[in-house]
């Protein structure tokens, strides 16, 4: 350690020598400092006295402490032991590398002397400080330490807790088949009574751990909670980007607790396990406020849960954010400007259609129309439309929703999902009595959808008469910009996959991919973008829906009428660097 840090010299004194603050402006600083606490770094930034770039400089020149840039480093999970959770939490700061008995450690206060001491006195060893910034450590922390120091603590404090089994779960009856949760064991049967159920989800540590799942998936975009019971764990995953990642794996006692704790939360019975079960669950994590629908699934190994996580306070993102190219755009704003007709957005669950479908209806919002929505759920909530929850308990289907809300004189009708004749035929009719329909159908490519409603029993002609576009998607995971490095399209790609066509001028075609970083997980990828194919409904494509032609027949008529398939878009975005060929393929490539 540096000798002028063993004087505690202090930050204040150091920007002043450096010219960066004034007397005056330090001055001010401590007041705030005595009257509403806080660290001095934090405040002069706040103050705007000061950047973070600054006090990094400050400490470099003065102290010789160095800066670490932790969004790009991947800290080996051994060195993370050398400090608990709660300490790092604490003092804001995460163990680097130990060499023999020193450890190196980002702070984002290197001057924190009583941090210093007490790593020192937990890990044994010397510590070297470096600077690393406040945003990057809080980031740094979720990723080192996620839910495992959560883990450990629930597990220990569930040990500590637990009563003789008799008091707790009742006694053991092998006779009648039942048989009951060990804590340190791994059985599981029905013998638990529902009252010992309750005792057992409302336990302070179980509590703690679903919170604490929850949270991390908030934190890490996660769109999916699975919870899945497996023959010795339970097994916790999130889907990020669309692709699951096992994220931890609780041992197998905590099993009937977290799922009985989650099914509380979601007011469903907990004494049912034989069925499955659908709840909501609305909470708020941190400033954000959350809908997370549950569903619950009997296995062979106890109830499996999922939990898709909705933001109710996301912004509604317009179509122009979305990915369209710029004459698909145009496309589709003519198509849902017209006065009636139907338009559907295809594509398999968790590609995009309902946002797909949102940003067309805020385009279309406006206080002239009447615009009306029948959806299961009602993900988003948005002023001036009339939106409609399914509820098939109280009879509210999308058939007799619709058929009730067309006799409120909308204008634009949104179907949330066409699963039957009833309802296809419904909203076509209502598309050819002068209302503008929107819905969703579950097909693989745009030229599958009328396949489709032919299947479920539409006649071709009222299909033909109503449909003025399609519109199929799905979404790409986007190079990872923190890692991101590019190379030479390799030449047998280029002509397996007519890269050449694509660019103009016969231009180099250079490629990306991502090399895998702490930001992203070493993942190479982070965050989606969707690629979009549009069929458009011209006397062509009627005539031919009207002699039932097949789906390939319609694409291939559609391709002379400057139709983009999926996979030729998803080229264009890889060809402009913002995803991989390996993702394109992965995605588009078992229909194209």
């Amino acid at each position: 350690m540096p000798k002028s840090f063993q004087k505690r010299k202090r930050l204040g004194e150091m920007l002043i020598a450096e010219g960066l603050l004034s007397e005056e402006q330090l001055d001010r600083t401590l007041t705030e400092q005595r009257t509403h606490g806080g660290r001095i770094g934090m405040l002069l930034k706040d103050l705007g006295f000061v950047t973070e770039d600054d006090i990094i400089k400050a400490l470099g020149r003065q102290m010789g402490i160095g800066y670490v840039d932790l969004s790009s480093m991947l800290i080996d999970s051994e060195v993370v032991k050398e400090v608990p959770e709660i300490l790092a939490r604490r003092h804001s700061v995460v163990p680097l590398f130990k060499k023999e008995n020193r450890l190196t450690l980002a702070m984002a206060d290197p001057l924190n002397v009583f941090a210093i001491d007490d790593v020192k006195r937990v890990s044994g060893c010397e510590v070297e400080p470096m600077m690393a910034k406040e945003a990057d450590m809080m980031k740094a922390i979720d990723r080192c330490y996620g839910m495992s120091g959560t883990m450990e603590e629930v597990v220990r404090s569930f040990d500590e807790q637990r009563v003789e089994p008799d008091r707790r779960l009742g006694d053991r009856r092998a006779t009648q088949g039942q048989y009951l949760i060990d804590p340190r064991g791994t059985e599981v049967g029905d013998g638990v009574e529902e009252g010992n159920l309750e005792t057992i989800a409302e336990d302070a540590p179980v509590i703690k751990l679903v919170n604490t799942v929850i949270a991390q998936a908030v934190r890490e975009g996660a769109s999916d909670i699975h919870i899945e019971p497996d023959s010795d764990v339970l097994r916790i995953r999130f889907r990020i980007d669309g692709i699951l990642r096992e994220v931890t794996a609780p041992p197998k006692h905590l099993q009937q607790g977290v799922i009985s704790r989650i099914k509380i939360m979601a007011s469903l019975d907990i004494s049912e396990k034989r069925v499955p079960q659908d709840g909501r669950i609305e909470m708020k994590v941190g400033e954000k406020e959350f809908d997370l629908r549950l569903s619950t699934l009997p296995t062979v190994h106890g109830e499996k849960a999922v939990m898709r996580l909705l933001d109710k306070s996301s912004v509604m993102l317009g179509l122009d954010d979305l990915g369209f190219a710029d004459e698909t755009l145009k496309s589709i704003l003519k198509v849902i400007h017209r006065p009636y007709g139907m338009m559907l957005v295809t594509g398999p669950t968790g590609s995009g259609k309902t946002t797909t479908l949102y940003s067309a209806l805020t385009e279309l919002n406006s206080v002239e129309k009447n615009i009306v929505t029948i959806e299961d759920p009602v993900e988003y909530q948005i002023k001036r439309i009339t939106q409609v929850p399914v509820n098939v308990k109280s009879g509210v289907t999308f058939a007799s929703g619709l058929r009730s809300t067309l006799r409120q004189d909308p204008d634009i009708v949104m179907v949330g999902e066409v699963r039957d004749r009833e309802t296809a035929v419904i909203a076509i009719q209502a598309a050819l009595t002068g209302h503008f329909v929107l819905s969703t159908l579950h097909t693989n490519d745009s030229a599958g959808a009328i396949a489709r409603l032919i299947d479920i029993g539409v006649e071709p002609f009222l299909i033909a008469s109503s449909l003025v576009g399609i519109v199929s998607q799905r979404l790409l995971r986007k190079v990872c910009k923190h890692c991101k490095e590019t190379y030479p399209a390799p030449s047998d790609l280029v002509a397996e996959l007519s890269l050449g066509e694509l660019v103009e001028g016969g231009k180099e075609i250079q490629l990306v991919r991502g090399t895998g970083c702490a930001e992203c997980r070493g993942i190479g990828y982070s965050g989606r973008v969707g690629i979009y194919e549009l069929l458009i409904a011209d006397d062509t494509i009627r005539s031919l829906i009207i002699s039932r032609a097949p789906s390939t027949e319609i694409r291939k008529k559609a391709s002379g009428q400057k139709f983009r398939s999926l996979q030729s878009e998803g080229l264009r975005k890889a060809i402009q660097g913002i995803t991989t060929i390996e993702e394109v393929l992965r995605v588009t490539q078992e229909f194209d």
